[in-house]
Formats: C-alpha cells, structure tokens, sequence
C-alpha cells in the first residue's frame, strides 16, 4: 500500500484534535487533575472584627496582616454566634439547624455530638490521599470516642476535646449532676423520688484536665502557654510530612476565648491599650499572630508554599465583656447581631489565586469551607446529599460574584429567635440576645460590669435590617417595608421547616471527671 500525503495528516490532525479536547478539559476542571494543594485550615477562637490589624491598626497582628493583605480579605465572612455551630459548620458544610446543634455549645458532661452519619471534610479530603491532622479546639462532642477527631477522619490529634480551658493548667470547669448510687433498700419509687430530687438539687461544679495527644491525656505541656505549645506541634507536623503527599491541618487556636492569659512578652506589645483586661487581650492575639507567623516559617522551609491554600477565620464576634471588640458592628459573641456573626476572615496562596491584595465583599458562609476544599482538592461532594456549603472557589481565587445569596444565622426554638439573609436584608425574630448595642473598646473608664448592665432583650416579633445600606443595624425597615418584611417571614419558616429538634444536652452523671482520675474522658455515653 502506498501512502499518500493526506493518509499521513489525519493523524497527525487527529492528535491535535485530542491534545485540544484535553487542554480544554484540563483549563476547565483544573481541580481533577492537578496535584491536590496542601490546605491549613487556621481558626481563632472569639476574635471579634475590631480585633484583627486590618480593621484596627492598634492590635498587634504583622504576621496575619501581611498574609491578608497578599491574599483575600472576605469582608462579608460569616459564622454561627458561637463555637460548636460554627466548627459543626466547618466539618460538614450544613448549617447547624440540620444537625441539631443550634441551642448553645456543647458542655463536657454532655452526650451531644456531630452525628456520626454524616461525613466530614477530613473524612472527604482523605479520598484524595490527604493527611490530615488536627491541632487545638475540637468542642463537637466526645461522649463516644466515635466522635472525637481521631474517629471523625483525622490522621493525629493534638489539643483540648472541650476547649474553654486554662492557657496554663489545661483544665475545664462545668456543672452537673453527679452520678446517684442507690443503696439496695430502696424500693424503686423510693429510688425513682430520691434519685429524681437529687438531680434537681445536687448540681455540682466538676474540675478536668482537658488535652490529649490522640486518645491519650498528654500532661507533658502543664505550665506552659497553650498557644505557643499548639504551634510547635503543627510547625512538627510541617517539619515531618511528605511533600509527595497532600497536607491538611485544622490549627483550631483557642486564642483569643477567656480566660484573659497571656505571657508578659506579648503584652508588652500592647501599651497602648488603657485597661488591663484589652492589654491581655491584645497580648493573646499578638501570641496567636506568632503562632501564625511560626507556622507560616515552616511552610516555607519545608518547601509546601509553592501549592498551598492558607485560610484564616474566627468561629465567632468577640466576647465585649472579656476584652473583644466588634466595632462599628453590633453586638457581641452569643448574639444573631452581626457582631456576633460577622468575622475576619482571608484565604492566601502564593501561587493559587489569580486575583490577590484586595477585599472581597461577597457573601461567605462558613459551610462553604467544605465544598471549596473539596473542589480545589478534586475531592467528590456526592456523599453530601442537599449540603447547604456552596463550593466557592471561582470567588475565591478569580475574584468573581459570590454563588451565595443568603444564609441562615440561626434558628433556635428553645432560645425563641432566628435570623435569616437573604441579598442585602436580613430579619430577626424574636429574642436577639443579651448583648445587643454598639460596645466600646475596654478602656481606663469601660469595665466588665459596664457590659453587664448594657444587656437588653429585643421584644418585638421582627426586626428588619438593609445590611448593605446599614451594616451597623441601627435602622429597622420592618414596617417599611411590608412586601420585603413578609418575603422575609415567609423564608424563615421555609428554613424551619429544615430544622430538626436540638439534641439533648442534659449533663450525663457518668461524664464526671472524678470518676477518671480527674480527667475528662470519653466513653460515658
């Protein structure tokens, strides 16, 4: 056979038609087939908006400002009002509501947890063959040891199953009602009426250890300052992982929630502040500003800046009446006002976001952590059937409109509110919280019990807010707007008909720490 010029150009057009077909493929699903980037994931814990040094050049952050300012600033950041929603939120991209963990955060003696059937992102980031650790604050529950990090996807765990401990002792306080032991005797009505009274009357306050390596209590950091002992752990991690493998760290700092602790070298940093409780303050995010600058070090010297995503966010408004400031916002930490809700947050790469060194003002929710890590990861979604995140990459990284129109701040039946958004509007109903105006920096003449006597209740039924006309909601347009109020009505009871009742958190009489050498354990549920 003899072959002719053209037998030789279908091929050779043949090849090229495929080279095409796979470079589109590749430009339009980069995530698929580029080499997962490794992802540290870094919460703070309570750090209210006017607490970060891109908002307030009095706080002392050099090391969390220069990584904002080469990434992403997401102006418009939100959370739940406090920790457990927001950490919920974060490990399984759906709104708290849908978990039964909108009333309060979980207690130590409580048997409340994140349902077990639904999976995680360590769990889903480790189907791109991630290695995931976690350092820090868990709080989603630790009854079983199912639900603690090591039984919810994570490779290692290095920090506080609780997290509300002492900077120094790594213990936790909390109140509940002892296990009773009946005497054989009784009769069980007699056992049944003592054993109901003595719950009613015999609360008492439990003292624990909280702070484990894996599953085994590590005491070996007693005496010194959690936040530097958590970053020496993850600049370990940094140090002994293989770059061929993808990394995933959850730094859950404790910084900057009470008690006010920090070392006299960070507040130091801080004489500018005019009371003692704000100089503290400011000194533990200067430590966590270290502790970032620490890590980020790391990073660099262990050769993973190159595909690395770094995010950065609160779990909730800072608590004004222990240092936190949310100025020009309203409110405060444990309030649907978006003081406690709204939050600074950035995302940085040295090499992954086409657009850098700007604010972003779209709509963020913490449930798009999950869907976003997801994507970059190349990770599938699919057991995350009707999950409320929103994969918002193309934002992220092209500065292109937020896919996000509203949210959920909460719905709590038991706390009587709820605060939806949907656009620019957001609506209250009902009870909003405890600390409800506009709070001053700590100062020579604002103390503690300046707050205390602050606090007020919402008594109408609906309250009405233009968030982007009025972001320090001080305007309620509820009678102003008839057709946008009942809209808004009209979506807060769609979103509760979502709701699923809030799990029991009745303290359990066998989590008490005394029966455990003064430990609190797993394993009481």
């Amino acid at each position: 056979m003899v072959r002719t010029a053209s037998t030789w150009r279908k091929p050779r057009f043949f090849v090229l038609d495929v080279f095409i077909i796979v470079i589109v493929i590749f430009s339009v699903f980069p995530a698929v087939w580029a080499k997962p980037p490794h992802i540290i994931f870094i919460v703070a814990d309570d750090l209210g908006w006017n607490d970060i040094g891109w908002h307030n050049p009095q706080m002392v952050s050099p090391n969390l400002n220069r990584l904002a300012r080469q990434g992403v600033i997401l102006e418009s950041a939100y959370v739940q009002p406090i920790c457990t929603p927001s950490r919920a939120s974060f490990m399984t991209g759906y709104f708290p509501i849908r978990l039964g963990l909108q009333h309060r955060s979980i207690r130590p003696p409580s048997t409340q947890h994140l349902p077990s059937n639904i999976s995680t992102l360590p769990e889903v980031l480790r189907t791109r063959g991630y290695h995931t650790h976690m350092v820090g604050k868990w709080h989603l529950g630790f009854c079983d040891w199912r639900y603690t990090p090591t039984g919810r996807g994570f490779d290692s765990f290095f920090g506080y199953l609780y997290g509300s401990t002492d900077y120094y002792h790594y213990s936790t306080t909390a109140e509940f009602h002892p296990e009773f032991k009946a005497t054989s005797w009784l009769t069980s009505g007699a056992l049944s009426l003592v054993s109901s009274t003595l719950r009613v009357t015999s609360k008492v306050q439990r003292k624990g250890i909280d702070f484990r390596f894996n599953q085994t209590v590590y005491t070996e950091p007693m005496g010194r300052y959690s936040t530097e002992v958590l970053s020496e752990r993850a600049v370990t991690i940094i140090e002994r992982h293989d770059r061929g493998k993808p990394l995933f760290l959850y730094l859950a700092f404790k910084s900057p929630h009470a008690p006010l602790q920090a070392p006299a070298r960070y507040r130091r940093r801080c004489k500018n502040m005019q009371s003692k409780a704000r100089k503290i303050y400011c000194g533990m995010v200067a430590a966590l500003d270290q502790a970032v600058g620490n890590v980020t070090r790391a990073l660099r010297k262990a050769r993973l800046m190159n595909n690395l995503l770094l995010v950065f966010t609160s779990d909730n408004g800072g608590a004004v009446y222990t240092g936190g400031n949310n100025l020009p916002l309203r409110g405060a930490k444990t309030t649907l006002w978006e003081g406690g809700t709204r939050v600074p947050a950035f995302v940085y790469s040295p090499t992954l976001l086409n657009r850098r060194g700007y604010r972003h003002h779209g709509l963020f929710h913490a449930v798009d952590w999950l869907p976003t890590f997801a994507h970059v990861a190349g990770a599938s979604t699919s057991s995350f059937p009707g999950v409320d995140g929103i994969n918002q990459w193309q934002m992220l990284s092209k500065g292109g409109p937020s896919k996000r129109s509203g949210f959920v701040y909460n719905i709590d039946d038991k706390d009587k509110n709820g605060a939806i958004r949907s656009g620019e509007w957001k609506l209250i109903a009902g009870k909003v919280g405890v600390f409800n105006k506009w709070y001053p920096i700590m100062g020579e003449h604002v103390h503690h019990t300046d707050f205390e006597k602050d606090t007020i209740t919402n008594n109408s039924t609906y309250l009405l807010f233009n968030i982007k006309a009025d972001p320090e909601e001080r305007f309620d347009q509820f009678n102003l707007e008839p057709v946008i109020a009942q809209s808004m009505v009209d979506k807060l009871q769609q979103w509760r008909q979502l709701m699923v009742a809030p799990q029991n958190a009745a303290p359990h009489p066998k989590a008490d720490p005394e029966l455990y050498d003064g430990v609190w354990t797993p394993g009481f549920c």
